[in-house]
């Protein structure tokens, strides 16, 4: 019997500056699962993710957290159990790399009350996860642009939250840490009982990271479903606009534009 999904939609209906970004969607986001969302460019990716985060309306049907409607619950819980990675991570005020991990436990934490010893020791082993150890006290106004990915990550998992809503993870970063911070996703969602959706535009890293799939074509039509199921050379032709073809890789199947 599968388990109870953690993020669920049902019937949803999205839409941006009067087009369809989806409909009719039904979503089961179940423990351990590891989702790409994948379309062209402007093809809401990112619309659709803030609306599974709770962030923008829908325009029909509902969702679901941990079986409880999303739209009711405080947002001190909901950041509990949800996360949402964003493209950019703006810098609005001075803050060491320390200081911008501990935000991830926020939510955790009471009104007015301060991180304790173990939020610290929390975020200093996110930051070693993401190869940043020795940079705590760095201004973040000082990072690259893969170090601030990472450093948004390691923020991520402060947070801990059971479902991880992330826009272009791999966002700036280079081949090493792309293959292996998304690959540490992945292995601690299935660890802990969570679950991932990542918006990527690499189909290739998709392929070798998600076993499920959520694919948004043009007109509001989609395509969901496990990954061999959902992803082949016909469905990625007709959501990029461009032929494609498959070629044997070292993780199975890769793809290239023909």
């Amino acid at each position: 019997m599968a388990e109870a999904p953690l993020l669920e939609a049902t019937g949803l209906a999205v839409s941006i500056a009067g087009q369809a970004v989806c409909r009719d969607l039904d979503l089961a986001v179940r423990p351990g699962q590891s989702w790409a969302l994948l379309g062209r460019n402007g093809a809401g990716k990112t619309t659709l993710l803030h609306t599974l985060a709770g962030l923008r309306p829908a325009a029909a049907g509902g969702l679901r957290l941990l079986g409880r409607e999303l739209a009711a619950l405080p947002r001190r819980q909901v950041a509990r159990l949800l996360g949402l990675l964003p493209q950019e991570t703006p810098d609005l005020f001075p803050a060491t790399v320390l200081e911008t991990a501990l935000i991830g436990r926020h939510p955790h934490l009471d009104r007015l009350a301060w991180e304790g010893d173990a939020d610290r020791a929390l975020a200093r082993a996110a930051l070693a996860e993401v190869g940043l150890t020795g940079f705590e006290a760095r201004p973040v106004t000082t990072l690259s642009g893969g170090e601030r990915r990472r450093l948004a990550l390691a923020t991520l998992r402060c947070q801990a939250p059971r479902v991880a809503l992330l826009d272009e993870p791999a966002n700036h970063l280079d081949l090493r840490h792309q293959v292996e911070l998304i690959g540490r996703l992945r292995a601690r969602a299935r660890s802990e009982g969570g679950a991932l959706v990542m918006v990527l535009h690499d189909v290739n890293l998709a392929a070798r990271h998600c076993d499920h799939a959520l694919l948004l074509f043009e007109g509001g039509a989609h395509a969901a479903g496990p990954f061999a199921e959902v992803v082949d050379q016909a469905t990625l032709t007709r959501l990029y606009g461009h032929p494609v073809v498959a070629v044997a890789g070292p993780h199975g199947r890769a793809w290239l534009p023909a």
